[in-house]
């Protein structure tokens, strides 16, 4: 399994940017990824291409920064493949909260260690 975290690339992102400014990322990014997930979900339901691309993408490249490679892989994936089948897209925005919910913990662990 892999690492929710991955450990190299959050080393080095407080190497770059410090380990103070580091937890001021983690907490606005705690604070924004759900309006993200909600505007995907609104985005879906709405049947705004755009909006869905959009939201995966910010989604994707925040997750990145942290090296939370999972759910970074599932919004791209999101990204790229745009809007499809309703119950199919359902299933992959359940698949990204889930995601989502093992990244935050994972970093907030990381914040208070």
């Amino acid at each position: 399994m892999t690492a929710t975290i991955d450990a190299a690339r959050f080393a080095e992102l407080q190497a770059t940017a410090g380990a103070d400014f580091v937890v001021e990322l983690i907490d606005t990014f705690l604070h924004e990824a759900p309006g993200m997930l909600a505007e995907l979900r609104a985005a879906r339901g709405a049947a705004d291409a755009d909006g869905y691309r959009r939201a995966a993408h910010s989604l994707k490249s925040n997750a990145h920064t942290f090296g939370a490679t999972a759910l970074g892989a599932q919004a791209r994936a999101i990204e790229l493949a745009g809007l499809g089948e309703p119950a199919a897209d359902d299933a992959l925005l359940t698949a990204l909260e889930a995601e989502y919910a093992r990244a935050a913990q994972a970093l907030r662990e990381r914040r208070d260690a």
